[in-house]
């Protein structure tokens, strides 16, 4: 059998480096993990590539995250978590949906902004029902993806959505969402909403991007500074 040519993901290797380092070090559990910033500047990794790390680790049970706190390493010792990271699937969304969007926007139709004006008036009722919110967002892409008229970008739209229900993004979604992020989410929906209806293909674009570049950067707040319910989901 000829071996995988795929590459490991650059998460899992940060993950190795965090293991050697917590073996290296003789930390037990319970003792503190230096600080995201310090761990990047000491593996020359990015921010993205050291969260999913991070995320992968405490969904093995082998680090725990307490917001607000640190990281600290656990007893635990699961199976190694896999997958398309919580960041490549945000930037996956972002090329694809930035292009959807702005396609939407030329074919706009008085069905599209009812539904979309819709998805909008039911959501604004169930910010603190994280599930419900989840299930609204992904609808609300899923209407500007049916807008362009072609099945296979609702069903590529549905597909690449529904792995943010992986373990691992749902793991780092624990930590940042709340009330206050889906509120947030669903102000940038009404600007993509807006745009979409006046028929703004440029503008669309670009509420679309701007709505998945800032889940990116929200979700790469600092742990130890940043309290749950603090970013803007997608």
């Amino acid at each position: 059998m000829l071996p995988d040519p795929r590459p490991r993901r650059s998460y899992r290797q940060v993950a190795d480096l965090i293991l050697a380092l917590i073996a290296g070090e003789r930390l037990a559990p319970g003792d503190r993990l230096p600080a995201e910033r310090d761990l990047a500047d000491r593996f020359c990794v990015s921010r993205p590539s050291l969260r999913e790390a991070l995320i992968a680790l405490e969904v093995e049970g082998r680090i725990d995250i307490r917001m607000g706190s640190g990281i600290y390493v656990a007893a635990g010792s699961g199976a190694a978590a896999e997958g398309e990271g919580p960041f490549e699937i945000l930037e996956a969304r972002a090329v694809v949906e930035s292009a959807i969007a702005e396609e939407a926007a030329r074919r706009v139709t008085p069905a599209l902004v009812a539904a979309l004006d819709a998805n909008l008036r039911e959501m604004a009722g169930v910010t603190e029902d994280r599930a419900r919110s989840i299930a609204l967002d992904a609808a609300f892409h899923s209407a500007i993806a049916a807008g362009t008229g072609n099945a296979l970008l609702v069903h590529l739209t549905g597909d690449i959505f529904g792995k943010r229900l992986s373990p691992l993004f749902t793991r780092l979604a624990l930590h940042f969402e709340g009330p206050r992020t889906w509120r947030s989410a669903l102000e940038e929906h009404g600007t993509i909403r807006d745009a979409i209806a006046a028929a703004d293909p440029a503008a669309a674009r670009e509420a679309m991007r701007r709505h998945l570049a800032l889940s990116q950067r929200r979700f790469s707040e600092n742990f130890a500074e940043t309290f749950a319910g603090e970013a803007i989901t997608a």
